[in-house]
């Protein structure tokens, strides 16, 4: 009886290690896009300068720029910024058609893809001007196409990020704050 019953816990807490989700991980070095030329990707070196990271930033990256970085994760940020898109002289469709054609090339080259939107709601439609989508657009090209999200949890007080993640079934990082990114990348990537 006194065996059985040792089998069985034995068993129980196999069954509930297996139930629990393994941390989500990610090879070095990464490979830092936007789509939208907001001010996340500068965020974004911040926070992996202080991680100790292996990085390249290029917002503007082309497909042949991602595979001579010799990259192993693409993080891509999601958050468009009309004022930095104009200084670059694009428009949102350039900008989706850019990332799609990344996204496509990352994945070729069986890169872990990551979207980070860490600019809040501030970056979010709710509070861009009346009418312009373009936050929600760089959103749906990149958030359902990546093997991660991380999000500031003040910009998914709405849970558009968690719909996502669930629907897709996409692992969902949310953070209090962007200086907690750095504990949480350096579990992510060491």
């Amino acid at each position: 009886m006194r065996k059985t019953f040792c089998l069985l816990c034995i068993l129980g807490l196999s069954v509930a290690a297996a139930a629990q989700p393994a941390e989500f991980k990610a090879p070095q070095p990464v490979f830092v896009s936007s789509c939208g030329q907001s001010m996340a990707p500068t965020m974004m070196k911040v926070i992996l300068q202080k991680a100790g990271l292996t990085y390249s930033i290029e917002p503007l990256a082309t497909a042949a720029e991602l595979k001579a970085a010799g990259a192993k994760t693409l993080i891509v940020t999601m958050g468009a910024s009309l004022k930095g898109m104009g200084a670059a002289g694009i428009a949102i469709d350039n900008e989706l058609t850019r990332v799609a054609a990344l996204i496509a090339e990352a994945r070729k080259m069986k890169l872990t893809v990551i979207g980070a939107h860490i600019e809040g709601m501030k970056r979010r439609a709710q509070g861009a001007d009346g009418g312009d989508t373009t936050d929600e657009q760089s959103i749906d090209a990149v958030a359902p196409l990546c093997d991660a999200l991380i999000v500031l949890k003040e910009g998914n007080s709405d849970n558009r990020f968690s719909t996502i993640a669930k629907a897709k079934n996409i692992p969902l990082i949310e953070v209090d704050k962007n200086l907690d990114l750095v504990a949480r990348l350096e579990k992510i990537f060491k």
